[in-house]
């Protein structure tokens, strides 16, 4: 069954998703250039950055809460523990997916690219009033829950 069409949420809602594809372009390059002397990318930083928050996970796990592939998450842990951004540990709980933890080289990667991202986020962010941020904040997060939950629901739907 097709989902009901809602006309006023037609073009102006596609441009808006559009701009926001753009944006996570421009921040992904901007990103890149900003942490690049640093020996990171936006997505080294970026899962770096999952790995520092809370207890140290497998890489299906940190797939998981960025929502991106297994794959791909692999590839840049690999690099990361190339570089010595991150280390393996055993996982008491499986023996094959091991836990990523954060290197003290990591540690202080994520210090200098923290102080690089404060002024260039509030660069972005001037002229922009603290409620409008709020309310984009809170406007692209029902966004992606609807497609997760639009996503997850077609999922279990197509045949095995």
């Amino acid at each position: 069954m097709r989902a009901p069409q809602h006309p006023e949420h037609g073009p102006p809602f596609q441009d808006l998703l559009l701009s926001v594809f753009q944006l996570s372009n421009v921040l992904s390059s901007s990103g890149d250039r900003l942490v690049a002397d640093l020996g990171l990318t936006s997505a080294r930083w970026q899962v770096l950055g999952a790995v520092a928050i809370g207890a140290p996970r497998p890489v299906s796990w940190l797939a998981r809460d960025l929502d991106v592939s297994r794959q791909n998450v692999q590839r840049i842990v690999n690099d990361l523990v190339r570089d010595g951004f991150v280390t393996l540990e055993p996982n008491p709980n499986h023996q094959r997916a091991q836990l990523v933890t954060m290197s003290e080289a990591g540690a202080e990667v994520m210090a200098a690219a923290a102080l690089r991202a404060r002024p260039w986020a509030e660069h972005a962010a001037s002229g922009i009033s603290p409620d409008d941020i709020d309310t984009a904040r809170r406007v692209l997060h029902a966004i992606g829950a609807a497609v997760h939950h639009h996503d997850h629901r077609t999922n279990q739907e197509e045949p095995a």
